[in-house]
């Protein structure tokens, strides 16, 4: 994976906590702000990443320190992952990732 992308992807999540701070802004308006402006920087190319463990330990952490903020925990309430992707009814970035390679595949399968 290319840390770049992770570091942009940081940097404008970061912007978003900054400007459209989680308790004056809608978590669905977040949610929008995030699928539309962080999620694209992240994902762009992914279909030909070889993900290590540790690239999907950092992916997992940037994405849940944005979610977890939006859903206005702080990581002393104990609240794993699952539940707050399940509260905000968010997809995973990489559940979305591998459904990329997965479309990316199918693609290349079909060509003569």
């Amino acid at each position: 994976m290319h840390d770049n992308k992770l570091n942009n992807f940081l940097k404008i999540t970061g912007i978003l906590n900054n400007v459209f701070r989680p308790q004056k802004t809608l978590k669905k308006t977040r949610i929008k702000l995030y699928n539309t402006l962080a999620l694209p920087v992240l994902l762009c190319g992914s279909e030909t990443w070889s993900v290590k463990a540790s690239d999907v330990r950092r992916i997992t952490a940037a994405e849940m320190k944005y979610m977890r903020r939006t859903a206005g925990y702080t990581w002393t309430d104990y609240k794993t992952n699952a539940q707050i992707a399940k509260e905000l009814k968010i997809t995973p970035i990489l559940d979305k990732l591998l459904e990329y390679k997965r479309s990316w595949m199918q693609h290349v399968n079909r060509m003569p």
